[in-house]
């Protein structure tokens, strides 16, 4: 449940990033930091998809997954938690990757986009029990 709650969370703010990155809201409003040096930086698209779009198929596919594996009969499926912490961990190393392009290359922090790293790391905590659960 922990992770669908925080994926739910994930699914927000990453859609708020897409409607940035589309033109679909004003600036991103950035108290702190320099949202809008990261967001039209070219490393926030990858071709002719935002990141953010990126990020929002991710967390709604662990949002997904985690409902799923809520459900009686799937309830202690291997594959399932296999899915939840490849997902989760496949989420920290892209973050973690996306979180040195802001440190070294663009040299700017978008504090949407550290919320979401520091996020993902949780949800990945959250997955360690699905890991142990697969292990069986």
């Amino acid at each position: 449940m922990a992770i669908a709650v925080l994926s739910l969370i994930g699914v927000f703010l990453a859609f708020y990033l897409v409607g940035d990155n589309l033109g679909w809201t004003g600036p991103v409003a950035c108290g702190s930091g320099d949202c809008g040096t990261v967001q039209s930086s070219r490393y926030a698209w990858i071709g002719p998809i935002p990141v953010s779009a990126v990020g929002l198929a991710g967390y709604l596919a662990l949002f997904a997954l985690s409902l799923a594996g809520l459900h009686g009969p799937r309830i202690h499926s291997r594959r399932i938690a296999f899915l939840l912490f490849g997902g989760a961990l496949a989420g920290v190393l892209f973050s973690a990757y996306l979180t040195w392009l802001e440190a070294f290359v663009i040299r700017a922090w978008c504090r949407y986009c550290v919320a979401s790293a520091v996020l993902i790391t949780v949800i990945l905590a959250a997955a360690l029990p699905e890991w142990r659960r697969w292990r069986r």
